[in-house]
């Protein structure tokens, strides 16, 4: 990590532990890179107070958004790993540099659904266990984005109207599958995303209508193709080192306390589409969805990328044959 973001997060921990109450045995900063408003941050401080009621004080987390910590979203698990902070909402499509596992959510039109995509966890997730017990974590619970549109300068009807488009994508699956279907794909964080719109160097973006409320995109792009053709997840997840510390007891809480609001966070997620699409809409935004044809076509150039992926990740096969059997 750079030296500038230990400045930060030195700064940051220092106003934490100033402003935390001096009778919390425990004291949790959470890293999470998004704006207060967005709702995995809503959520976030959520569990933050419900972890703070069901241990009775003994844990206090304080959540500081908008990557006010100076760690970026990619270095989100290497940052828990590595103990700079104790616990972190972390988007698991930007660790693939950690592990290549961590890939398999976001390979296009695998689980765009969200009944989909909880049939893929069945799978999925011991596998993701393992990688955090391997990076010295542990996930406390796992949330998906809504699902990922297509921002852009015009509207997407045909594969023509994708050629040369230049389209922020989050991971490497992102970048081969906007490849395939002749755009140009330029691979960045959220951080950057909203100045390289108002640079002019990228035109369009696939992200969520959540993140697309958060950046204020009727700013720059007019129109919004609910593609619905990736998911993407946010795991919260803490370092094992400070969560071996805790008692059995406090720690039993928190996994219960977890286990109870993922489920809402989930509806949270399945809410949250509807209202920023309402949100997009009235700040003037065309919102389509793609045809029947178009989408035949987008699921054509997506399903050579799931084989290039087992080849490429040996280990995600199993999971993936497994989900798409059991899927039909």
């Amino acid at each position: 990590m750079k030296q500038g973001n230990h400045f930060f997060f030195g700064a940051a921990f220092a106003l934490a532990t100033a402003t935390t109450p001096a009778w919390a045995e425990t004291q949790w900063d959470m890293s999470i890179v998004w704006p207060e408003g967005n709702f995995h941050t809503q959520n976030a401080m959520a569990f933050a107070e419900a972890v703070k009621e069901a241990t009775d004080g003994e844990v206090m987390i304080t959540v500081h958004s908008g990557g006010s910590l100076g760690i970026k979203g990619p270095e989100g698990m290497a940052a828990v790993r590595d103990g700079l902070v104790p616990i972190a909402e972390v988007l698991l499509s930007q660790q693939v540099g950690e592990a290549p596992l961590l890939g398999i959510e976001t390979l296009p039109f695998l689980a765009p659904s969200l009944p989909e995509l909880a049939l893929l966890h069945k799978f999925y997730r011991p596998k993701l266990d393992e990688v955090a017990a391997g990076m010295n974590q542990k996930i406390l619970y796992m949330v998906p984005w809504p699902g990922q549109a297509v921002y852009s300068p015009n509207q997407i009807d045909t594969l023509a109207d994708l050629k040369g488009l230049t389209i922020r994508v989050v991971d490497a699956n992102g970048n081969d599958f906007f490849a395939a279907l002749g755009a140009t794909p330029i691979q960045m964080p959220w951080g950057e995303v909203v100045p390289s719109l108002a640079a002019g160097t990228i035109k369009g973006v696939t992200t969520s209508s959540s993140s697309g409320v958060d950046g204020s995109f009727w700013e720059f792009t007019p129109h919004m193709s609910t593609f619905d053709w990736q998911a993407s997840s946010n795991i919260m997840s803490v370092n094992l080192d400070a969560w071996n510390a805790l008692p059995r007891e406090t720690r039993d809480r928190i996994e219960e306390t977890a286990a109870t609001m993922e489920a809402q966070f989930w509806q949270n997620s399945r809410a949250e589409d509807e209202k920023k699409q309402a949100t997009l809409r009235e700040h003037g935004m065309t919102i389509t969805a793609p045809s029947p044809e178009l989408k035949a076509e987008l699921l054509e150039k997506a399903k050579p990328l799931w084989e290039a992926f087992k080849t490429r990740v040996p280990e995600s096969a199993p999971v993936i044959d497994a989900y798409l059997s059991m899927r039909g």
